[in-house]
């Protein structure tokens, strides 16, 4: 009786180590080639990469190059839009599948999530209104002025590590926005002096406004943009970085950047 009832408990052990290792196994791949579909999340403020157009459909750079992913992979692509600092977050708790958003690799978030070959290089611009009449001539000068930024980005980080911590910006004098038009209508107000960003969505509001004014421009925080992963899903990664690579290869890339990057 007792034989039999250790094999009993070995066969249980076994078979709860061979679930474990199917479960372990099992990528966010399957569930989309499962359900012909891949659910991904953007915060679709930040033109020319993400925005709403006049029509009310979202459009840009990462919302086309989105949509050729999905179709290489076969699968209808639904949009969840959210404030881009819940987006990592949704990514690592399964509620995406994966994330585009002018996303730049961050120690920070390389913990909870993945990221995938580098897609496009980005920089960094503070952006000032016509009345500004300081004086910014290396980035450390934004320090003297009431700054803007669009919490949980890099730039965000940037300002938090290089000025706050060290006490050359006070923390009063640095203001966190959801999305980057409230900054800009703060800016215009005169409710911040400076507002940085990423200079591509940064010369677009300069295009929208005649009476904002780029002070500086150059690779601070920013640099390769990649796609958000969810946590050690090789499979996955595998399968993007290689359509990446396939678009890249093709100019299709480039093409979208020339569509919404070229300068006017």
């Amino acid at each position: 009786m007792k034989k039999y009832l250790l094999l009993a408990v070995a066969l249980i052990l076994v078979g709860a180590m061979l679930v474990g290792c199917a479960s372990e196994s099992t990528s966010v791949l399957d569930k989309i080639q499962e359900a012909k579909k891949v659910t991904v999340g953007t915060s679709a403020d930040y033109p020319p990469y993400e925005y709403i157009d006049e029509a009310g459909n979202k459009a840009g750079f990462d919302i086309e190059l989105m949509a050729e992913i999905a179709k290489r992979m076969g699968v209808e692509l639904e949009w969840v839009d959210m404030p881009f600092d819940s987006l990592v977050a949704a990514v690592a708790g399964g509620k995406l599948d994966m994330a585009i958003s002018c996303f730049n690799y961050d120690e920070e978030r390389d913990k909870i999530v993945d990221f995938s070959e580098a897609y496009y290089t980005t920089e960094d611009a503070f952006v000032v209104t016509s009345a500004f009449t300081g004086t910014i001539t290396v980035p450390e000068d934004v320090a003297n002025y009431k700054v803007g930024v669009q919490s949980g980005t890099v730039q965000d980080g940037w300002l938090t590590d290089n000025l706050v911590t060290p006490g050359l910006l006070p923390e009063a004098n640095l203001s966190r926005y959801e999305r980057v038009d409230q900054a800009a209508l703060d800016l215009a107000n005169g409710r911040i002096e400076v507002l940085m960003g990423d200079y591509v969505p940064i010369q677009a509001l300069v295009a929208q406004n005649p009476d904002l004014r780029v002070v500086y421009r150059g690779v601070l925080s920013t640099g390769p943009i990649n796609i958000v992963l969810p946590d050690g899903d090789t499979k996955l990664k595998a399968e993007v970085d290689r359509i990446i690579k396939e678009l890249q290869d093709e100019g299709f890339i480039d093409q979208l950047a020339v569509k919404y990057f070229s300068e006017q």
